[in-house]
């Protein structure tokens, strides 16, 4: 029997070879979230919606793809968390505020700039989240979505979700090519989450099935992985 994880996998090895064949990324983009082409353009789309408008405060992923998001952030005066690659170290995020940069926007949104420039954070001394921006690999139009398998960004929401710095209001967009929205039906466990917008280059999907875990589902989790993630460790150990 096929498990949920290598139906998820199969998903990502056709998404990753439909993208690259079809010219929606270079070549090496296969096995990571995809550095897709028009991210620039997928940006300046979601900048048009309002609850990228009202938001302050915005977390966002470290990976390239969403490179022009977090730089869009920052120019728009928001306070943006970018989150420390693998989650290293006991302060998992980086906190970037526009207001006190000391290089350009673009470069601070880097991941070599943030780690220059920006304070890191623990869950602990965080402002509550407006808008979450998620890597992806695949989503369909209901919300679902999949990463590249390490699941980070499942952690991080999971963790902001338990300090309530997640909740309802916030609202989670997944910025991708088209070529990465798919029409089938995406698996999905307890510790997954689903996206309100889906953004491409050409267009805004608005998602109606929403998703949230309760926080960190740690039956879901191995000891190596736990073992790897400093918070995780330490919060296990105060269980």
């Amino acid at each position: 029997m096929t498990t949920i994880e290598e139906a998820k996998q199969s998903v990502r090895e056709e998404v990753w070879h439909r993208l690259i064949d079809g010219g929606g990324a270079p070549a090496d983009s296969h096995g990571k979230i995809p550095g897709f082409y028009g991210a620039e353009a997928t940006s300046e789309r979601l900048a048009g919606l309002d609850e990228w408008q009202q938001a302050a405060t915005v977390k966002a992923n470290p990976d390239w793809a969403q490179r022009a998001v977090r730089t869009r952030a920052l120019e728009d005066g928001k306070l943006l968390y970018m989150a420390v690659p693998r989650m290293a170290g006991l302060r998992p995020f980086y906190l970037l505020d526009p207001a006190t940069l000391a290089i350009p926007a673009d470069e601070a949104a880097e991941k070599r700039g943030a780690a220059q420039v920006a304070r890191r954070v623990g869950v602990e001394e965080m402002r509550p989240i407006d808008l979450v921006v998620c890597g992806s690999v695949a989503v369909n139009r209901s919300g679902a979505r999949i990463g590249k398998g390490a699941g980070y960004s499942d952690l991080e929401v999971a963790l902001l979700i338990e300090a309530g710095l997640v909740t309802d209001a916030t609202v989670i967009v997944a910025p991708v090519h088209s070529l990465q929205v798919v029409e089938e039906p995406i698996p999905e466990t307890e510790h997954d989450f689903s996206v309100d917008y889906i953004v491409t280059p050409d267009e805004v999907i608005h998602c109606s099935h929403r998703r949230r875990p309760p926080g960190v589902v740690w039956n879901d989790l191995d000891d190596a992985k736990i073992a790897a993630i400093p918070v995780l460790a330490q919060r296990k150990a105060g269980r």
